[in-house]
Protein backbone atom coordinates (compact mmCIF):
# COMPACT_ATOMS: atom_id res chain seq x y z
CA UNK A 1 0.00 0.00 0.00
CA UNK A 2 3.18 2.06 -0.02
CA UNK A 3 1.74 3.73 -3.62
CA UNK A 4 -1.19 5.21 -1.87
CA UNK A 5 1.36 7.96 -0.25
CA UNK A 6 2.15 9.43 -3.92
CA UNK A 7 -1.57 10.14 -4.85
CA UNK A 8 -2.08 13.95 -5.26
CA UNK A 9 -3.02 15.21 -2.16
CA UNK A 10 -5.84 17.16 -3.83
CA UNK A 11 -8.08 13.85 -4.27
CA UNK A 12 -11.17 13.64 -2.66
CA UNK A 13 -10.01 11.22 0.24
CA UNK A 14 -13.42 9.03 -1.25
CA UNK A 15 -11.78 9.17 -4.46
CA UNK A 16 -8.87 7.93 -3.14
CA UNK A 17 -10.58 5.13 -1.70
CA UNK A 18 -12.27 4.12 -4.65
CA UNK A 19 -9.29 3.92 -6.23
CA UNK A 20 -7.41 1.67 -3.76
CA UNK A 21 -10.82 -0.68 -4.39
CA UNK A 22 -10.33 -0.56 -8.43
CA UNK A 23 -6.45 -1.18 -8.08
CA UNK A 24 -6.12 -3.51 -5.18
CA UNK A 25 -9.03 -5.23 -3.32
CA UNK A 26 -10.91 -6.06 -6.76
CA UNK A 27 -8.23 -8.06 -7.85
CA UNK A 28 -7.69 -9.77 -4.88
CA UNK A 29 -11.80 -10.75 -4.71
CA UNK A 30 -11.33 -11.99 -8.53
CA UNK A 31 -8.04 -13.90 -7.89
CA UNK A 32 -9.81 -15.74 -4.97
CA UNK A 33 -13.14 -16.34 -6.76
CA UNK A 34 -11.05 -17.78 -9.01
CA UNK A 35 -8.85 -20.08 -7.05
CA UNK A 36 -10.12 -20.83 -3.60
CA UNK A 37 -12.89 -22.86 -2.11
CA UNK A 38 -14.23 -21.99 1.63
CA UNK A 39 -11.56 -22.30 3.86
CA UNK A 40 -9.01 -20.63 1.55
CA UNK A 41 -7.28 -24.02 -0.03
CA UNK A 42 -7.22 -24.04 -3.88
CA UNK A 43 -9.85 -25.76 -6.07
CA UNK A 44 -7.62 -26.27 -8.85
CA UNK A 45 -7.40 -25.50 -12.30
CA UNK A 46 -10.43 -25.09 -14.49
CA UNK A 47 -12.88 -26.71 -11.69
CA UNK A 48 -16.84 -25.09 -11.89
CA UNK A 49 -19.06 -25.90 -8.63
CA UNK A 50 -20.66 -28.63 -10.44
CA UNK A 51 -17.71 -30.76 -10.35
CA UNK A 52 -16.30 -29.80 -6.88
CA UNK A 53 -19.52 -30.50 -6.07
CA UNK A 54 -19.65 -34.16 -7.34
CA UNK A 55 -16.12 -34.59 -5.76
CA UNK A 56 -17.15 -33.81 -2.42
CA UNK A 57 -20.31 -35.39 -2.38
CA UNK A 58 -18.26 -38.55 -3.14
CA UNK A 59 -15.89 -38.19 -0.37
CA UNK A 60 -18.74 -37.30 1.98
CA UNK A 61 -19.22 -41.21 3.04
CA UNK A 62 -15.24 -41.86 4.20
CA UNK A 63 -15.12 -38.40 5.30
CA UNK A 64 -18.13 -38.95 8.11
CA UNK A 65 -17.47 -42.84 8.24
CA UNK A 66 -14.05 -41.75 9.82
CA UNK A 67 -14.93 -38.77 11.64
CA UNK A 68 -17.79 -41.04 12.98
CA UNK A 69 -15.38 -44.10 13.48
CA UNK A 70 -13.01 -41.44 16.28
CA UNK A 71 -16.36 -40.50 18.37
CA UNK A 72 -16.88 -44.67 18.67
CA UNK A 73 -13.61 -45.29 19.79
CA UNK A 74 -13.42 -41.89 21.93
CA UNK A 75 -16.88 -41.92 23.81
CA UNK A 76 -20.39 -44.21 24.80
CA UNK A 77 -22.50 -42.60 22.61
CA UNK A 78 -25.67 -44.94 23.75
CA UNK A 79 -29.13 -43.09 24.92
CA UNK A 80 -29.12 -43.65 28.65
CA UNK A 81 -30.96 -41.19 29.98
CA UNK A 82 -31.05 -40.09 34.00
CA UNK A 83 -34.48 -41.00 35.88
CA UNK A 84 -36.21 -38.23 37.08
CA UNK A 85 -34.28 -35.44 35.82
CA UNK A 86 -35.16 -33.50 32.44
CA UNK A 87 -33.97 -30.33 30.68
CA UNK A 88 -36.54 -27.29 30.98
CA UNK A 89 -39.07 -28.37 28.72
CA UNK A 90 -38.90 -31.94 29.55
CA UNK A 91 -36.14 -33.57 27.18
CA UNK A 92 -34.41 -36.46 29.00
CA UNK A 93 -31.01 -35.32 30.39
CA UNK A 94 -28.18 -38.08 29.55
CA UNK A 95 -26.03 -39.56 32.34
CA UNK A 96 -22.85 -41.10 33.40
CA UNK A 97 -19.48 -40.80 31.82
CA UNK A 98 -19.26 -41.17 28.47
CA UNK A 99 -15.83 -41.01 27.97
CA UNK A 100 -13.89 -44.23 27.32
CA UNK A 101 -10.50 -44.68 29.38
CA UNK A 102 -7.78 -46.92 27.93
CA UNK A 103 -8.07 -50.40 27.94
CA UNK A 104 -7.35 -51.77 31.75
CA UNK A 105 -7.55 -48.42 33.44
CA UNK A 106 -9.89 -46.97 36.41
CA UNK A 107 -10.08 -43.53 37.28
CA UNK A 108 -9.15 -44.22 40.56
CA UNK A 109 -5.63 -45.33 39.31
CA UNK A 110 -5.32 -43.03 36.75
CA UNK A 111 -6.11 -39.73 38.65
CA UNK A 112 -3.43 -41.27 41.05
CA UNK A 113 -0.87 -40.67 38.45
CA UNK A 114 0.82 -37.30 37.93
CA UNK A 115 0.42 -35.32 34.57
CA UNK A 116 4.37 -36.07 33.96
CA UNK A 117 3.52 -39.80 33.97
CA UNK A 118 0.25 -39.86 32.19
CA UNK A 119 1.75 -37.40 29.42
CA UNK A 120 5.09 -39.63 28.99
CA UNK A 121 2.55 -43.19 29.12
CA UNK A 122 0.15 -41.46 26.88
CA UNK A 123 -2.71 -42.19 28.86
CA UNK A 124 -4.75 -39.26 28.71
CA UNK A 125 -8.40 -40.69 27.75
CA UNK A 126 -9.11 -39.93 23.86
CA UNK A 127 -12.28 -38.10 24.74
CA UNK A 128 -10.48 -35.23 26.74
CA UNK A 129 -8.35 -34.04 23.64
CA UNK A 130 -10.12 -31.34 21.72
CA UNK A 131 -12.50 -32.36 19.78
CA UNK A 132 -12.00 -32.08 15.58
CA UNK A 133 -15.01 -30.29 13.60
CA UNK A 134 -16.85 -33.29 11.43
CA UNK A 135 -14.15 -32.43 8.64
CA UNK A 136 -11.52 -30.34 9.91
CA UNK A 137 -9.85 -29.20 6.79
CA UNK A 138 -12.96 -27.79 5.28
CA UNK A 139 -14.20 -26.53 8.56
CA UNK A 140 -18.02 -24.22 8.67
CA UNK A 141 -21.28 -24.54 9.90
CA UNK A 142 -22.82 -27.73 10.38
CA UNK A 143 -26.46 -27.77 11.98
CA UNK A 144 -28.08 -30.46 13.30
CA UNK A 145 -30.98 -32.91 11.27
CA UNK A 146 -33.65 -31.45 13.75
CA UNK A 147 -32.96 -27.88 12.98
CA UNK A 148 -32.44 -28.80 9.21
CA UNK A 149 -36.11 -30.05 8.85
CA UNK A 150 -37.64 -27.14 11.06
CA UNK A 151 -36.17 -24.37 9.31
CA UNK A 152 -37.24 -26.01 5.95
CA UNK A 153 -40.38 -26.64 6.96
CA UNK A 154 -41.10 -23.19 8.40
CA UNK A 155 -38.95 -20.92 5.78
CA UNK A 156 -37.94 -23.05 2.87
CA UNK A 157 -34.84 -22.10 3.45
CA UNK A 158 -32.33 -25.60 3.24
CA UNK A 159 -29.34 -25.66 5.77
CA UNK A 160 -27.84 -29.56 4.34
CA UNK A 161 -24.32 -29.44 3.67
CA UNK A 162 -23.53 -31.62 0.55
CA UNK A 163 -20.35 -32.11 1.69
CA UNK A 164 -21.45 -32.76 5.22
CA UNK A 165 -23.67 -34.16 8.50
CA UNK A 166 -23.72 -32.90 11.63
CA UNK A 167 -21.76 -35.40 14.05
CA UNK A 168 -23.38 -36.09 17.57
CA UNK A 169 -26.35 -37.98 18.18
CA UNK A 170 -30.08 -36.12 19.21
CA UNK A 171 -30.07 -37.55 22.45
CA UNK A 172 -27.11 -36.06 23.65
CA UNK A 173 -27.96 -32.64 22.16
CA UNK A 174 -30.23 -29.81 23.86
CA UNK A 175 -34.09 -29.75 23.64
CA UNK A 176 -35.33 -28.54 20.49
CA UNK A 177 -36.96 -25.90 20.16
CA UNK A 178 -35.93 -24.90 23.88
CA UNK A 179 -37.65 -22.75 25.68
CA UNK A 180 -36.75 -18.69 25.95
CA UNK A 181 -37.42 -16.21 29.23
CA UNK A 182 -36.95 -12.78 29.17
CA UNK A 183 -35.69 -10.49 31.98
CA UNK A 184 -38.35 -8.35 30.97
CA UNK A 185 -41.19 -10.65 31.64
CA UNK A 186 -40.39 -13.58 33.88
CA UNK A 187 -44.47 -13.77 34.63
CA UNK A 188 -44.54 -15.50 31.62
CA UNK A 189 -42.44 -18.11 31.82
CA UNK A 190 -41.34 -19.09 27.81
CA UNK A 191 -42.26 -16.97 25.84
CA UNK A 192 -41.75 -18.93 22.61
CA UNK A 193 -44.78 -21.02 23.67
CA UNK A 194 -43.05 -24.15 22.64
CA UNK A 195 -42.40 -23.09 19.14
CA UNK A 196 -38.92 -22.37 16.91
CA UNK A 197 -38.70 -18.67 16.81
CA UNK A 198 -38.61 -17.94 13.33
CA UNK A 199 -38.83 -14.61 10.86
CA UNK A 200 -42.38 -16.48 9.49
CA UNK A 201 -43.85 -16.19 13.15
CA UNK A 202 -41.49 -13.95 15.10
CA UNK A 203 -43.65 -11.06 15.23
CA UNK A 204 -47.21 -12.57 16.11
CA UNK A 205 -44.91 -14.23 19.10
CA UNK A 206 -43.72 -10.66 20.29
CA UNK A 207 -45.95 -8.06 19.27
CA UNK A 208 -47.52 -7.56 22.32
CA UNK A 209 -44.12 -8.38 24.38
CA UNK A 210 -41.38 -6.24 22.99
CA UNK A 211 -40.87 -2.45 22.07
CA UNK A 212 -40.40 -1.93 18.34
CA UNK A 213 -36.29 -1.56 18.90
CA UNK A 214 -36.10 -5.14 20.49
CA UNK A 215 -38.67 -6.46 17.99
CA UNK A 216 -36.39 -4.85 15.17
CA UNK A 217 -33.60 -6.52 16.89
CA UNK A 218 -35.22 -9.82 16.95
CA UNK A 219 -36.05 -9.24 13.17
CA UNK A 220 -32.58 -8.97 12.44
CA UNK A 221 -31.35 -11.95 14.73
CA UNK A 222 -34.03 -14.21 12.53
CA UNK A 223 -33.06 -12.32 9.37
CA UNK A 224 -30.86 -14.85 6.82
CA UNK A 225 -27.12 -12.88 5.58
CA UNK A 226 -24.63 -14.39 3.47
CA UNK A 227 -22.11 -17.00 5.10
CA UNK A 228 -19.27 -18.72 4.19
CA UNK A 229 -20.82 -22.09 3.29
CA UNK A 230 -24.65 -21.10 2.67
CA UNK A 231 -23.95 -18.05 0.17
CA UNK A 232 -24.79 -17.28 -3.80
CA UNK A 233 -21.44 -17.75 -5.00
CA UNK A 234 -19.98 -20.92 -6.77
CA UNK A 235 -17.86 -21.31 -3.89
CA UNK A 236 -20.76 -22.46 -1.18
CA UNK A 237 -22.04 -26.05 0.18
CA UNK A 238 -25.64 -25.80 -0.39
CA UNK A 239 -26.72 -27.08 -3.69
CA UNK A 240 -28.66 -24.01 -4.93
CA UNK A 241 -27.41 -20.22 -4.44
CA UNK A 242 -28.11 -19.69 -0.81
CA UNK A 243 -29.82 -16.52 1.11
CA UNK A 244 -27.71 -17.26 4.19
CA UNK A 245 -28.11 -18.24 7.89
CA UNK A 246 -29.34 -16.59 10.38
CA UNK A 247 -27.70 -15.72 14.08
CA UNK A 248 -30.66 -18.07 15.90
CA UNK A 249 -30.05 -20.85 13.30
CA UNK A 250 -27.16 -21.62 15.93
CA UNK A 251 -28.26 -19.43 19.13
CA UNK A 252 -31.59 -21.21 18.54
CA UNK A 253 -34.55 -19.27 20.64
CA UNK A 254 -31.58 -17.91 21.77
CA UNK A 255 -30.43 -20.77 23.50
CA UNK A 256 -28.78 -23.25 21.16
CA UNK A 257 -28.67 -26.21 19.21
CA UNK A 258 -25.31 -27.46 19.49
CA UNK A 259 -24.36 -26.24 16.02
CA UNK A 260 -21.15 -26.60 15.24
CA UNK A 261 -18.29 -24.39 13.32
CA UNK A 262 -14.78 -23.57 13.54
CA UNK A 263 -13.08 -20.65 14.81
CA UNK A 264 -12.20 -17.41 12.89
CA UNK A 265 -9.25 -15.99 14.49
CA UNK A 266 -6.79 -19.15 14.34
CA UNK A 267 -4.27 -20.30 11.47
CA UNK A 268 -2.90 -22.38 10.28
CA UNK A 269 -5.87 -24.43 9.65
CA UNK A 270 -5.24 -27.15 11.55
CA UNK A 271 -4.94 -25.34 14.57
CA UNK A 272 -8.68 -23.66 14.52
CA UNK A 273 -10.75 -24.87 17.72
CA UNK A 274 -14.24 -26.50 17.06
CA UNK A 275 -16.79 -24.40 18.49
CA UNK A 276 -19.90 -26.01 20.24
CA UNK A 277 -22.04 -23.04 19.72
CA UNK A 278 -23.20 -21.43 23.45
CA UNK A 279 -26.12 -20.46 25.16
CA UNK A 280 -26.70 -16.33 24.59
CA UNK A 281 -29.11 -17.21 27.89
CA UNK A 282 -27.90 -14.58 30.59
CA UNK A 283 -25.48 -12.24 28.21
CA UNK A 284 -26.66 -9.23 30.88
CA UNK A 285 -24.21 -10.30 33.30
CA UNK A 286 -21.22 -10.82 31.03
CA UNK A 287 -18.64 -8.97 30.08
CA UNK A 288 -16.81 -10.81 27.75
CA UNK A 289 -18.18 -12.60 24.89
CA UNK A 290 -16.59 -15.35 22.29
CA UNK A 291 -14.52 -18.48 23.67
CA UNK A 292 -11.05 -17.24 23.00
CA UNK A 293 -11.45 -13.45 21.74
CA UNK A 294 -12.69 -11.44 25.40
CA UNK A 295 -14.57 -9.63 23.09
CA UNK A 296 -15.88 -6.84 25.30
CA UNK A 297 -19.65 -6.19 24.35
CA UNK A 298 -22.76 -7.99 23.38
CA UNK A 299 -22.68 -5.64 20.30
CA UNK A 300 -18.89 -5.75 19.59
CA UNK A 301 -19.75 -9.74 19.39
CA UNK A 302 -22.99 -9.60 17.37
CA UNK A 303 -20.71 -7.61 14.64
CA UNK A 304 -18.22 -9.68 14.67
CA UNK A 305 -20.10 -12.98 14.54
CA UNK A 306 -21.86 -11.58 11.36
CA UNK A 307 -19.38 -9.62 9.54
CA UNK A 308 -15.80 -11.22 10.24
CA UNK A 309 -16.88 -14.94 12.09
CA UNK A 310 -19.51 -15.91 9.54
CA UNK A 311 -16.44 -15.76 6.85
CA UNK A 312 -13.74 -17.45 8.77
CA UNK A 313 -12.09 -13.89 9.58
CA UNK A 314 -11.97 -13.24 5.62
CA UNK A 315 -13.11 -9.74 4.78
CA UNK A 316 -12.62 -10.35 0.77
CA UNK A 317 -14.17 -13.52 0.94
CA UNK A 318 -16.69 -11.55 2.81
CA UNK A 319 -17.22 -9.35 0.12
CA UNK A 320 -17.31 -11.41 -2.24
CA UNK A 321 -20.06 -13.68 -0.58
CA UNK A 322 -22.22 -11.02 0.19
CA UNK A 323 -21.50 -9.75 3.53
CA UNK A 324 -24.45 -7.38 5.46
CA UNK A 325 -23.09 -4.29 7.02
CA UNK A 326 -25.27 -3.73 9.85
CA UNK A 327 -25.88 0.04 11.15
CA UNK A 328 -23.40 -0.16 14.70
CA UNK A 329 -26.08 2.83 15.87
CA UNK A 330 -29.05 1.36 15.21
CA UNK A 331 -29.27 -2.36 14.13
CA UNK A 332 -26.20 -3.79 15.97
CA UNK A 333 -28.03 -2.08 18.97
CA UNK A 334 -31.18 -3.07 18.78
CA UNK A 335 -30.23 -6.67 18.21
CA UNK A 336 -27.48 -6.43 21.26
CA UNK A 337 -30.43 -4.98 23.13
CA UNK A 338 -32.67 -8.07 22.46
CA UNK A 339 -30.29 -10.49 23.18
CA UNK A 340 -29.86 -8.88 26.98
CA UNK A 341 -33.21 -9.40 27.81
CA UNK A 342 -32.64 -13.31 27.63
CA UNK A 343 -32.49 -15.03 30.66
CA UNK A 344 -31.61 -18.17 32.44
CA UNK A 345 -34.11 -20.95 33.15
CA UNK A 346 -36.01 -20.90 35.86
CA UNK A 347 -33.90 -22.91 39.29
CA UNK A 348 -36.57 -23.34 41.66
CA UNK A 349 -34.18 -24.94 44.39
CA UNK A 350 -31.70 -21.55 44.66
CA UNK A 351 -31.91 -19.32 46.92
CA UNK A 352 -31.93 -15.14 46.37
CA UNK A 353 -27.86 -15.46 46.32
CA UNK A 354 -28.32 -18.58 44.06
CA UNK A 355 -27.33 -21.17 46.39
CA UNK A 356 -29.55 -24.09 47.37
CA UNK A 357 -32.40 -23.62 49.53
CA UNK A 358 -32.10 -25.82 52.22
CA UNK A 359 -35.58 -27.19 52.45
CA UNK A 360 -36.04 -27.83 48.85
CA UNK A 361 -32.71 -29.80 48.32
CA UNK A 362 -31.55 -33.47 49.08
CA UNK A 363 -28.52 -34.40 51.09
CA UNK A 364 -26.74 -35.22 47.97
CA UNK A 365 -27.67 -31.93 46.26
CA UNK A 366 -26.28 -30.31 49.94
CA UNK A 367 -22.98 -32.29 49.58
CA UNK A 368 -22.05 -31.31 46.23
CA UNK A 369 -22.70 -27.76 46.73
CA UNK A 370 -20.03 -28.07 49.78
CA UNK A 371 -17.92 -29.53 47.16
CA UNK A 372 -18.38 -26.98 44.64
CA UNK A 373 -17.59 -24.07 46.94
CA UNK A 374 -14.75 -26.17 48.96
CA UNK A 375 -12.64 -29.37 47.53
CA UNK A 376 -13.67 -29.13 44.33
CA UNK A 377 -12.58 -25.44 43.77
CA UNK A 378 -15.56 -24.56 41.25
CA UNK A 379 -16.53 -21.68 42.69
CA UNK A 380 -12.73 -20.41 42.03
CA UNK A 381 -13.74 -19.87 38.39
CA UNK A 382 -17.53 -20.08 38.65
CA UNK A 383 -18.71 -17.90 42.01
CA UNK A 384 -22.50 -17.33 42.85
CA UNK A 385 -25.11 -16.12 41.79
CA UNK A 386 -24.55 -16.54 38.08
CA UNK A 387 -21.38 -19.09 38.45
CA UNK A 388 -19.09 -17.63 36.34
CA UNK A 389 -16.45 -14.52 36.94
CA UNK A 390 -16.21 -13.04 34.01
CA UNK A 391 -12.70 -13.76 33.07
CA UNK A 392 -10.20 -16.47 31.20
CA UNK A 393 -8.08 -19.00 32.65
CA UNK A 394 -6.07 -21.14 31.20
CA UNK A 395 -6.25 -24.86 32.38
CA UNK A 396 -2.81 -26.29 30.65
CA UNK A 397 -4.95 -29.18 29.53
CA UNK A 398 -1.37 -30.28 27.30
CA UNK A 399 0.26 -30.83 30.78
CA UNK A 400 -1.22 -33.96 30.03
CA UNK A 401 -0.41 -35.00 26.40
CA UNK A 402 1.79 -34.77 23.74
CA UNK A 403 0.83 -32.37 20.65
CA UNK A 404 -0.21 -34.61 17.43
CA UNK A 405 -2.51 -34.64 15.07
CA UNK A 406 -6.28 -35.84 15.09
CA UNK A 407 -8.53 -36.34 11.94
CA UNK A 408 -6.11 -32.84 10.70
CA UNK A 409 -7.10 -31.29 14.02
CA UNK A 410 -3.82 -30.61 15.59
CA UNK A 411 -4.32 -31.14 19.78
CA UNK A 412 -2.08 -28.86 21.13
CA UNK A 413 -2.39 -26.42 23.70
CA UNK A 414 -6.10 -24.43 23.78
CA UNK A 415 -4.81 -21.47 25.80
CA UNK A 416 -6.80 -19.64 27.95
CA UNK A 417 -11.04 -19.56 27.68
CA UNK A 418 -13.96 -17.53 28.99
CA UNK A 419 -15.45 -18.53 31.94
CA UNK A 420 -19.04 -19.51 30.80
CA UNK A 421 -21.95 -19.28 33.35
CA UNK A 422 -23.32 -22.73 34.86
CA UNK A 423 -27.11 -21.49 35.39
CA UNK A 424 -29.08 -23.75 33.58
CA UNK A 425 -26.13 -26.00 32.57
CA UNK A 426 -28.24 -29.17 32.54
CA UNK A 427 -29.71 -27.51 29.17
CA UNK A 428 -26.76 -27.09 27.55
CA UNK A 429 -24.84 -30.32 26.73
CA UNK A 430 -22.05 -31.01 25.37
CA UNK A 431 -19.82 -29.46 27.45
CA UNK A 432 -16.23 -27.31 27.36
CA UNK A 433 -15.86 -25.02 24.07
CA UNK A 434 -15.78 -27.56 21.82
CA UNK A 435 -18.11 -29.94 22.93
CA UNK A 436 -15.53 -32.73 23.46
CA UNK A 437 -17.39 -33.45 26.79
CA UNK A 438 -20.57 -35.09 26.52
CA UNK A 439 -22.28 -35.26 30.30
CA UNK A 440 -22.11 -33.23 33.46
CA UNK A 441 -20.41 -36.59 34.74
CA UNK A 442 -17.72 -35.96 32.08
CA UNK A 443 -17.10 -32.61 32.69
CA UNK A 444 -16.73 -33.54 36.57
CA UNK A 445 -14.46 -36.41 36.14
CA UNK A 446 -12.44 -34.01 32.99
CA UNK A 447 -11.70 -31.05 36.22
CA UNK A 448 -10.96 -33.97 38.73
CA UNK A 449 -8.32 -35.11 36.67
CA UNK A 450 -7.11 -31.82 35.20
CA UNK A 451 -7.07 -29.98 39.00
CA UNK A 452 -5.64 -33.04 40.28
CA UNK A 453 -8.60 -32.63 42.74
CA UNK A 454 -8.84 -36.33 43.89
CA UNK A 455 -12.66 -36.61 44.23
CA UNK A 456 -14.08 -39.94 46.06
CA UNK A 457 -16.60 -41.66 43.56
CA UNK A 458 -19.48 -40.22 46.07
CA UNK A 459 -18.49 -37.00 45.97
CA UNK A 460 -18.44 -36.84 41.93
CA UNK A 461 -22.46 -37.95 41.89
CA UNK A 462 -22.50 -35.47 44.37
CA UNK A 463 -20.90 -32.77 42.67
CA UNK A 464 -23.29 -33.55 39.31
CA UNK A 465 -26.51 -33.56 41.89
CA UNK A 466 -25.56 -30.06 42.54
CA UNK A 467 -24.86 -28.75 38.98
CA UNK A 468 -28.82 -30.29 37.80
CA UNK A 469 -29.72 -27.64 40.57
CA UNK A 470 -28.39 -24.68 38.45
Amino acid sequence: MRWFRFLPTWLPSGFALSLALVFVIWPMVQAQDKSSTADGSSKGQGDDFASVMARMKQAKPAIMKKHLALLEQRYDLSDNPAKGVTMSRGKPIQQGVRVKLPEGWTWERLTALSPEEIRAKGLFPAGFLPLPHPNHPEGGMVFPKFHIDEIKRQEGRDLTRFDLDFDLPDHLLPEFPPPMYLTTRPDLGDVSQGKLVTIENYYDLFKDILNPKQLEGLRLLLTPMAQQQFNATDDRRSEKPHRGVTCFDCHVNGHTNAATHLVGDIRPQEFRHRIDTPSLRGVHVQRLFGSQRALRSIEDFTEFEQRAAYFDGDPVAATRKGVTILERGSQVHFMGEFQSLLDFPPAPKLDLMGKLDPKKATESELRGQALFFGKAQCATCHPAPYYTDNLMHNLRAERFYKPHLINGHMAAADGPIKTFPLRGIKDSPPYLHDGRLLTLEDTVEFFNLILELKLTPEEKKDLVAFLRCL
